[in-house]
């Protein structure tokens, strides 16, 4: 890493245009070179991660920077990954911050619900179908595969490209399951309409009954979304007895 990233990162709370503030992560966009660089830092760990990190696994940001590089080897599209920089104090990990080009998509998936354009809105869901695939065929479970965390870029002829972020949670196998499969698409969407036409063309893919494939697909999003909405209404009710 070279002297003008490290002082980028040196100066990341008091400088750099935010793009998310959250309560864990937060992501900023600087130039760096001529060039919209995204950093993304990460919550500093508690005290048994802190040595976790240090000892035993691999940081977040660390995981983020090579889970992108294996992802473009593979030829599976996300923001091109730049660095990654870990501060230690006391044998502990504290700060880490994972470092990509700034990728700026045409929309994000989540943004497809309540899209009035049905053509267009199905092309996608086609789209985001064969790009899942390519991830399973590849042996990559993406476990936050959820709304927020796949970019899309629609290219001049109709077609779109599809970026994953949010990369540090990933399972790499030599071969997926149909189940393992079918388990990874439980979070992208609620949406029986959604589902249909994503499972229509996942099952054209994987040369698979299109009926079994979407039974599959919306049992395991109906349980999530209902663990889900479950989780949300008691976060709800508690923080409504805590005024």
């Amino acid at each position: 890493m070279d002297k003008e990233l490290q002082d980028i990162i040196a100066n990341f709370d008091s400088q750099g245009k935010i793009l998310v503030e959250g309560l864990r992560n937060s992501i900023k966009i600087f130039n760096y070179k001529g060039t919209s660089i995204a950093i993304k830092s990460f919550r500093v760990p508690i005290l048994i991660n802190g040595l976790i990190y240090h000892y035993f696994r691999k940081s977040k940001a660390r995981r983020s920077f090579e889970n992108a590089k294996y992802l473009i080897e593979k030829g599976i599209g996300t923001p091109a990954p730049i660095a990654f920089h870990e501060e230690y104090k006391f044998f502990l990990l504290r700060d880490s911050y994972y470092v990509c080009e700034h990728l700026i998509p045409d929309l994000v998936f989540k943004d497809v619900f309540g899209n009035e354009n049905k053509y267009e809105m199905e092309e996608i869901l086609k789209g985001l179908a064969r790009f899942t695939f390519l991830l399973h065929e590849n042996g990559i479970e993406f476990i936050d595969h959820s709304p927020g965390n796949t970019l899309i870029k629609k290219n001049q002829n109709g077609t779109y490209d599809y970026f994953l972020v949010d990369l540090n949670r990933m399972k790499f196998h030599k071969s997926m399951s149909f189940e393992l499969r079918m388990n990874n698409f439980r979070r992208l969407t609620p949406s029986k309409e959604m589902i249909q036409i994503i499972a229509k063309e996942y099952a054209l893919c994987y040369n698979k009954p299109y009926n079994i494939v979407v039974c599959e697909m919306l049992k395991r999003s109906e349980i999530f979304y209902k663990k889900f909405d479950s989780k949300k209404a008691l976060k709800k009710k508690f923080m409504f007895w805590k005024r």
